[in-house]
Protein backbone atom coordinates (compact mmCIF):
# COMPACT_ATOMS: atom_id res chain seq x y z
CA UNK A 1 0.00 0.00 0.00
CA UNK A 2 1.80 3.52 -0.89
CA UNK A 3 -0.89 5.79 0.88
CA UNK A 4 -4.06 5.93 2.71
CA UNK A 5 -6.68 8.14 2.94
CA UNK A 6 -8.02 9.33 6.05
CA UNK A 7 -11.48 10.66 6.63
CA UNK A 8 -10.00 14.33 7.90
CA UNK A 9 -6.78 15.20 9.94
CA UNK A 10 -6.69 17.03 13.17
CA UNK A 11 -10.34 18.09 12.71
CA UNK A 12 -13.49 17.68 10.62
CA UNK A 13 -11.99 20.47 8.27
CA UNK A 14 -8.82 20.18 7.80
CA UNK A 15 -9.55 18.28 4.57
CA UNK A 16 -8.31 16.48 2.40
CA UNK A 17 -5.67 14.01 4.66
CA UNK A 18 -3.91 11.06 3.72
CA UNK A 19 -0.50 9.01 5.03
CA UNK A 20 2.24 8.04 2.50
CA UNK A 21 5.98 7.68 1.90
CA UNK A 22 7.78 10.35 0.93
CA UNK A 23 10.06 8.12 -1.37
CA UNK A 24 7.31 6.26 -2.79
CA UNK A 25 8.11 3.21 -1.23
CA UNK A 26 5.25 0.98 0.55
CA UNK A 27 4.06 1.97 4.28
CA UNK A 28 5.25 -0.08 6.86
CA UNK A 29 1.31 -1.01 8.41
CA UNK A 30 -1.37 -3.13 6.44
CA UNK A 31 -4.87 -1.75 7.62
CA UNK A 32 -6.77 -5.53 8.76
CA UNK A 33 -10.15 -3.56 9.77
CA UNK A 34 -12.04 -0.25 10.69
CA UNK A 35 -10.29 3.48 9.22
CA UNK A 36 -8.43 4.79 11.50
CA UNK A 37 -7.73 8.57 10.98
CA UNK A 38 -4.91 10.84 11.39
CA UNK A 39 -4.71 11.24 15.34
CA UNK A 40 -5.08 7.54 15.23
CA UNK A 41 -1.97 7.33 13.36
CA UNK A 42 -0.60 9.37 15.23
CA UNK A 43 -1.13 7.67 18.11
CA UNK A 44 -0.05 4.54 17.09
CA UNK A 45 3.07 5.45 15.22
CA UNK A 46 4.34 7.18 18.91
CA UNK A 47 3.16 3.93 21.05
CA UNK A 48 4.73 1.53 18.44
CA UNK A 49 8.17 2.72 18.86
CA UNK A 50 7.71 3.01 22.54
CA UNK A 51 6.60 -0.41 23.08
CA UNK A 52 9.04 -1.87 20.63
CA UNK A 53 12.27 -0.68 22.34
CA UNK A 54 11.26 -1.68 25.64
CA UNK A 55 10.94 -5.04 24.20
CA UNK A 56 14.29 -4.59 23.11
CA UNK A 57 15.71 -2.75 26.08
CA UNK A 58 14.22 -5.19 28.55
CA UNK A 59 13.56 -8.46 26.50
CA UNK A 60 9.84 -8.30 27.93
CA UNK A 61 6.57 -8.03 25.97
CA UNK A 62 5.42 -4.57 26.31
CA UNK A 63 1.89 -2.35 25.96
CA UNK A 64 0.68 1.39 25.90
CA UNK A 65 -2.36 3.22 26.12
CA UNK A 66 -2.19 5.98 24.07
CA UNK A 67 -4.65 8.91 24.49
CA UNK A 68 -3.51 12.40 22.29
CA UNK A 69 0.12 11.27 21.64
CA UNK A 70 1.38 11.03 24.89
CA UNK A 71 0.98 7.25 26.89
CA UNK A 72 -1.46 7.32 29.76
CA UNK A 73 0.47 4.57 30.84
CA UNK A 74 3.39 1.58 29.41
CA UNK A 75 4.04 -1.80 31.32
CA UNK A 76 6.05 -4.56 30.62
CA UNK A 77 4.70 -8.16 31.29
CA UNK A 78 5.55 -9.38 34.77
CA UNK A 79 2.98 -11.62 37.05
CA UNK A 80 0.28 -9.68 38.66
CA UNK A 81 -0.63 -10.73 42.07
CA UNK A 82 -4.47 -10.55 42.66
CA UNK A 83 -4.88 -7.59 44.33
CA UNK A 84 -3.18 -5.78 41.33
CA UNK A 85 -5.64 -7.54 39.27
CA UNK A 86 -8.47 -6.70 41.10
CA UNK A 87 -7.57 -2.90 40.98
CA UNK A 88 -6.82 -3.34 36.74
CA UNK A 89 -10.61 -5.21 36.88
CA UNK A 90 -8.67 -7.80 34.49
CA UNK A 91 -9.32 -10.88 38.06
CA UNK A 92 -11.75 -12.38 35.81
CA UNK A 93 -9.88 -12.34 32.71
CA UNK A 94 -8.87 -16.45 32.32
CA UNK A 95 -5.74 -17.40 31.24
CA UNK A 96 -4.08 -13.82 31.91
CA UNK A 97 -1.24 -15.58 33.97
CA UNK A 98 0.13 -17.72 30.83
CA UNK A 99 0.02 -14.29 28.53
CA UNK A 100 3.27 -11.98 29.58
CA UNK A 101 1.61 -9.84 26.64
CA UNK A 102 -1.96 -9.72 28.43
CA UNK A 103 -0.27 -8.67 31.56
CA UNK A 104 1.57 -5.97 29.93
CA UNK A 105 -1.88 -4.46 28.58
CA UNK A 106 -3.85 -5.36 31.30
CA UNK A 107 -1.12 -2.93 33.68
CA UNK A 108 -1.55 -0.34 31.14
CA UNK A 109 -4.92 -0.04 30.45
CA UNK A 110 -6.06 -0.73 34.11
CA UNK A 111 -3.23 2.13 35.43
CA UNK A 112 -5.30 5.75 34.81
CA UNK A 113 -8.82 4.25 33.26
CA UNK A 114 -9.98 7.68 33.27
CA UNK A 115 -7.62 8.96 30.55
CA UNK A 116 -7.18 5.36 29.22
CA UNK A 117 -11.13 5.37 27.83
CA UNK A 118 -11.11 5.49 24.06
CA UNK A 119 -7.39 5.06 23.85
CA UNK A 120 -5.52 3.64 21.24
CA UNK A 121 -3.23 0.28 22.33
CA UNK A 122 -0.27 -0.78 21.34
CA UNK A 123 1.34 -4.47 21.73
CA UNK A 124 5.01 -5.20 21.09
CA UNK A 125 4.20 -8.77 20.45
CA UNK A 126 2.02 -10.81 17.97
CA UNK A 127 -1.93 -10.28 20.26
CA UNK A 128 -3.52 -13.39 21.43
CA UNK A 129 -6.59 -14.39 22.54
CA UNK A 130 -5.86 -13.38 25.96
CA UNK A 131 -4.86 -9.84 24.98
CA UNK A 132 -8.04 -9.49 22.59
CA UNK A 133 -10.07 -10.74 25.28
CA UNK A 134 -9.21 -7.34 27.23
CA UNK A 135 -9.36 -4.87 24.36
CA UNK A 136 -12.62 -5.90 23.30
CA UNK A 137 -14.62 -5.34 26.20
CA UNK A 138 -12.73 -1.78 26.79
CA UNK A 139 -13.71 1.49 25.32
CA UNK A 140 -11.16 1.60 22.78
CA UNK A 141 -10.24 3.22 19.35
CA UNK A 142 -7.88 0.98 17.84
CA UNK A 143 -4.64 -1.30 18.30
CA UNK A 144 -1.27 -1.45 16.89
CA UNK A 145 0.82 -4.92 16.55
CA UNK A 146 3.05 -6.94 14.39
CA UNK A 147 0.73 -9.85 14.59
CA UNK A 148 -2.89 -11.01 15.54
CA UNK A 149 -3.68 -14.68 15.78
CA UNK A 150 -6.66 -15.92 13.51
CA UNK A 151 -8.35 -15.90 16.79
CA UNK A 152 -7.83 -12.72 18.75
CA UNK A 153 -8.43 -10.97 14.84
CA UNK A 154 -11.95 -12.30 14.58
CA UNK A 155 -12.61 -11.38 18.27
CA UNK A 156 -11.58 -7.73 17.56
CA UNK A 157 -13.17 -7.51 14.00
CA UNK A 158 -16.07 -7.77 16.24
CA UNK A 159 -15.72 -4.70 18.11
CA UNK A 160 -17.52 -1.57 17.56
CA UNK A 161 -19.73 -2.86 15.25
CA UNK A 162 -16.87 -4.19 12.91
CA UNK A 163 -15.08 -0.81 12.75
CA UNK A 164 -12.35 -1.63 15.54
CA UNK A 165 -9.51 0.06 14.15
CA UNK A 166 -6.54 -2.64 13.78
CA UNK A 167 -3.25 -2.12 12.44
CA UNK A 168 -0.50 -4.20 11.14
CA UNK A 169 3.36 -3.03 11.52
CA UNK A 170 6.08 -4.17 9.81
CA UNK A 171 8.46 -5.38 12.86
CA UNK A 172 11.53 -4.76 10.99
CA UNK A 173 10.53 -1.76 9.64
CA UNK A 174 13.48 1.19 10.09
CA UNK A 175 12.87 4.31 9.61
CA UNK A 176 15.38 7.09 7.82
CA UNK A 177 17.74 9.11 10.09
CA UNK A 178 16.50 12.31 9.06
CA UNK A 179 13.29 13.09 9.52
CA UNK A 180 11.04 16.00 8.76
CA UNK A 181 7.83 17.97 9.54
CA UNK A 182 6.22 21.19 8.51
CA UNK A 183 5.04 23.82 10.76
CA UNK A 184 2.91 26.80 8.68
CA UNK A 185 4.55 26.14 5.79
CA UNK A 186 7.92 25.70 7.30
CA UNK A 187 9.97 22.51 7.20
CA UNK A 188 11.53 21.21 9.79
CA UNK A 189 14.92 18.60 9.38
CA UNK A 190 16.41 17.05 12.03
CA UNK A 191 18.09 13.72 13.36
CA UNK A 192 15.52 11.00 14.44
CA UNK A 193 15.66 10.30 18.35
CA UNK A 194 17.34 6.56 17.71
CA UNK A 195 19.19 7.22 21.30
CA UNK A 196 18.81 3.73 23.26
CA UNK A 197 17.92 3.55 27.02
CA UNK A 198 19.93 1.44 28.71
CA UNK A 199 21.10 0.31 32.39
CA UNK A 200 24.84 1.38 31.31
CA UNK A 201 22.29 4.93 31.70
CA UNK A 202 22.00 4.61 35.76
CA UNK A 203 25.69 4.76 36.61
CA UNK A 204 26.08 8.11 37.14
CA UNK A 205 24.74 7.65 40.87
CA UNK A 206 25.21 11.12 42.55
CA UNK A 207 23.37 10.93 45.97
CA UNK A 208 25.24 9.45 48.28
CA UNK A 209 22.89 6.42 48.70
CA UNK A 210 24.04 4.48 45.69
CA UNK A 211 22.31 1.50 46.35
CA UNK A 212 20.28 1.20 42.78
CA UNK A 213 18.77 -2.90 42.75
CA UNK A 214 17.94 -4.36 39.77
CA UNK A 215 14.51 -3.97 39.72
CA UNK A 216 15.10 -0.22 40.12
CA UNK A 217 17.01 -0.03 36.60
CA UNK A 218 13.95 -1.70 34.62
CA UNK A 219 11.84 0.61 36.26
CA UNK A 220 13.95 3.73 35.29
CA UNK A 221 14.18 2.16 31.76
CA UNK A 222 10.64 2.26 31.70
CA UNK A 223 9.91 5.96 33.00
CA UNK A 224 12.89 7.08 30.63
CA UNK A 225 11.81 4.93 27.61
CA UNK A 226 7.49 5.90 27.94
CA UNK A 227 8.73 9.89 28.47
CA UNK A 228 10.63 9.36 25.19
CA UNK A 229 7.34 9.34 23.81
CA UNK A 230 5.51 11.72 26.07
CA UNK A 231 4.61 15.51 25.05
CA UNK A 232 6.94 17.56 26.73
CA UNK A 233 7.55 18.75 29.54
CA UNK A 234 7.00 15.26 30.85
CA UNK A 235 7.52 14.04 34.44
CA UNK A 236 6.33 10.01 35.42
CA UNK A 237 6.61 7.76 38.28
CA UNK A 238 6.88 3.95 37.56
CA UNK A 239 6.47 1.11 39.80
CA UNK A 240 6.89 -3.01 39.32
CA UNK A 241 7.43 -2.68 35.60
CA UNK A 242 4.36 -0.26 35.41
CA UNK A 243 3.91 3.95 34.56
CA UNK A 244 0.89 4.55 37.58
CA UNK A 245 1.69 8.15 36.91
CA UNK A 246 2.27 11.05 33.95
CA UNK A 247 2.75 14.38 33.91
CA UNK A 248 2.92 15.14 30.36
CA UNK A 249 2.61 18.73 28.39
CA UNK A 250 3.15 21.12 31.23
CA UNK A 251 4.99 24.84 30.82
CA UNK A 252 6.27 23.79 34.63
CA UNK A 253 8.01 20.92 35.83
CA UNK A 254 6.79 21.28 39.24
CA UNK A 255 3.16 20.53 37.74
CA UNK A 256 4.24 17.42 35.49
CA UNK A 257 5.63 16.35 39.02
CA UNK A 258 2.48 16.98 40.36
CA UNK A 259 0.30 15.60 38.03
CA UNK A 260 2.15 12.67 37.79
CA UNK A 261 2.45 11.99 41.51
CA UNK A 262 -1.60 12.75 41.72
CA UNK A 263 -2.06 9.89 39.35
CA UNK A 264 0.56 7.51 41.02
CA UNK A 265 -1.71 8.40 44.90
CA UNK A 266 -4.93 7.21 43.05
CA UNK A 267 -3.03 4.24 41.25
CA UNK A 268 -2.14 3.37 44.80
CA UNK A 269 -5.09 4.20 46.65
CA UNK A 270 -6.97 2.15 44.14
CA UNK A 271 -5.24 -0.80 45.41
CA UNK A 272 -6.38 -0.18 49.05
CA UNK A 273 -9.03 -2.94 50.77
CA UNK A 274 -11.25 0.52 50.88
CA UNK A 275 -11.49 0.93 47.24
CA UNK A 276 -10.89 -2.84 46.71
CA UNK A 277 -14.34 -3.81 48.69
CA UNK A 278 -16.48 -0.72 47.29
CA UNK A 279 -20.17 -2.50 46.80
CA UNK A 280 -20.87 -1.56 43.27
CA UNK A 281 -24.07 -2.52 42.01
CA UNK A 282 -24.07 -5.19 39.24
CA UNK A 283 -25.92 -3.08 36.40
CA UNK A 284 -23.48 -0.27 36.05
CA UNK A 285 -21.26 0.32 33.18
CA UNK A 286 -17.65 0.25 33.63
CA UNK A 287 -17.09 3.99 32.79
CA UNK A 288 -19.51 4.61 35.17
CA UNK A 289 -18.12 2.50 37.66
CA UNK A 290 -14.21 4.23 37.22
CA UNK A 291 -16.07 7.33 37.37
CA UNK A 292 -17.30 6.99 40.40
CA UNK A 293 -13.67 5.43 42.04
CA UNK A 294 -12.08 8.34 40.64
CA UNK A 295 -14.84 11.24 42.43
CA UNK A 296 -14.53 8.58 45.06
CA UNK A 297 -11.02 9.58 46.21
CA UNK A 298 -11.28 12.89 45.26
CA UNK A 299 -12.66 16.17 47.06
CA UNK A 300 -16.45 15.82 45.25
CA UNK A 301 -17.23 12.85 47.37
CA UNK A 302 -18.99 14.96 50.28
CA UNK A 303 -20.94 16.32 47.60
CA UNK A 304 -22.83 12.80 46.63
CA UNK A 305 -22.54 11.75 49.77
CA UNK A 306 -24.84 14.62 50.54
CA UNK A 307 -26.85 14.72 47.27
CA UNK A 308 -27.34 10.95 47.13
CA UNK A 309 -25.90 10.23 43.68
CA UNK A 310 -24.12 6.91 45.38
CA UNK A 311 -27.22 5.36 44.60
CA UNK A 312 -26.87 5.42 41.43
CA UNK A 313 -23.70 2.80 41.59
CA UNK A 314 -23.63 1.43 45.12
CA UNK A 315 -25.85 -0.92 46.90
CA UNK A 316 -25.25 0.97 50.03
CA UNK A 317 -23.71 4.31 51.31
CA UNK A 318 -19.83 3.97 51.57
CA UNK A 319 -17.68 5.32 54.25
CA UNK A 320 -15.39 8.44 53.31
CA UNK A 321 -11.85 7.83 52.85
CA UNK A 322 -10.86 10.75 54.82
CA UNK A 323 -7.62 12.50 53.58
CA UNK A 324 -6.23 11.52 57.08
CA UNK A 325 -6.50 7.95 56.13
CA UNK A 326 -5.95 8.55 52.58
CA UNK A 327 -2.40 9.79 53.30
CA UNK A 328 -1.84 7.13 56.24
CA UNK A 329 -2.13 4.29 53.50
CA UNK A 330 0.15 6.49 51.00
CA UNK A 331 2.69 6.44 53.92
CA UNK A 332 3.62 3.07 53.51
CA UNK A 333 4.26 2.92 49.61
CA UNK A 334 8.07 3.67 48.84
CA UNK A 335 10.46 1.89 46.11
CA UNK A 336 8.52 4.09 43.55
CA UNK A 337 11.25 5.38 40.47
CA UNK A 338 10.62 9.37 38.93
CA UNK A 339 11.89 10.12 35.50
CA UNK A 340 12.13 13.38 33.99
CA UNK A 341 12.63 14.22 30.24
CA UNK A 342 14.89 17.15 31.53
CA UNK A 343 16.47 18.58 34.87
CA UNK A 344 14.70 19.59 37.73
CA UNK A 345 15.75 22.53 38.43
CA UNK A 346 14.62 22.64 41.98
CA UNK A 347 14.16 20.76 44.88
CA UNK A 348 10.98 21.01 45.50
CA UNK A 349 10.27 18.16 42.61
CA UNK A 350 11.66 15.73 44.98
CA UNK A 351 9.85 17.02 47.52
CA UNK A 352 6.59 16.19 46.12
CA UNK A 353 8.07 12.67 44.78
CA UNK A 354 8.93 11.75 48.21
CA UNK A 355 4.77 12.15 49.27
CA UNK A 356 4.55 9.52 46.27
CA UNK A 357 7.01 6.74 47.85
CA UNK A 358 9.74 7.58 45.40
CA UNK A 359 13.02 5.95 46.64
CA UNK A 360 14.94 6.30 42.97
CA UNK A 361 15.07 8.60 40.56
CA UNK A 362 16.27 9.31 37.52
CA UNK A 363 16.92 12.94 35.22
CA UNK A 364 19.53 14.29 33.00
CA UNK A 365 20.96 17.08 35.47
CA UNK A 366 22.80 19.71 34.33
CA UNK A 367 20.65 22.44 36.52
CA UNK A 368 22.78 25.44 38.09
CA UNK A 369 20.53 23.90 40.73
CA UNK A 370 22.27 20.13 40.68
CA UNK A 371 23.30 20.38 44.39
CA UNK A 372 19.69 21.74 45.91
CA UNK A 373 18.23 18.90 43.75
CA UNK A 374 21.04 16.16 45.24
CA UNK A 375 20.88 17.96 48.58
CA UNK A 376 16.92 17.05 49.36
CA UNK A 377 17.55 13.57 47.80
CA UNK A 378 20.19 12.81 50.11
CA UNK A 379 17.64 14.32 52.85
CA UNK A 380 15.22 11.32 52.30
CA UNK A 381 17.93 8.76 51.07
CA UNK A 382 16.73 8.48 47.97
CA UNK A 383 19.16 7.42 44.73
CA UNK A 384 19.75 10.01 41.93
CA UNK A 385 21.47 9.25 38.69
CA UNK A 386 22.00 11.54 36.40
CA UNK A 387 21.82 10.26 32.86
CA UNK A 388 22.99 13.40 30.74
CA UNK A 389 20.55 12.55 28.09
CA UNK A 390 17.50 14.92 27.83
CA UNK A 391 14.75 13.58 26.00
CA UNK A 392 12.26 16.02 24.80
CA UNK A 393 9.16 14.98 22.69
CA UNK A 394 7.53 17.61 20.88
Amino acid sequence: MKDFTLKYGCNPNQKPACIYMEDGSDLPVEILNGRPGYINFLDALNSWQLVSELKKSLGLPAAASFKHVSPTSAAVGIPMNEKLKRACFVDDIEGLDDSPLATAYARARGTDRMCSFGDWAALSDVCDLTTAKILKREVSDGVIAPGFTEEALELLKQKKKGNYNIIQIDPDYVPAEQEKKQVFGVTFEQKRNDYTVRPEDFTNIVSANKELPDSAKRDMIVALITLKYTQSNSVDFVYDGQAIGVGAGQQSRIHCTRLAGDKADHWFLRQSDRVLDLPFREDIRRADRDNAIDLYLGEEWEDLLRDGAWEQVFTEKPQPFTKEEKRAYLDTISGVTCGSDAFFPFGDNIERARKSGVTYVAEPGGSIRDDHVIETCDKYGMVLAFTGMRLFHH
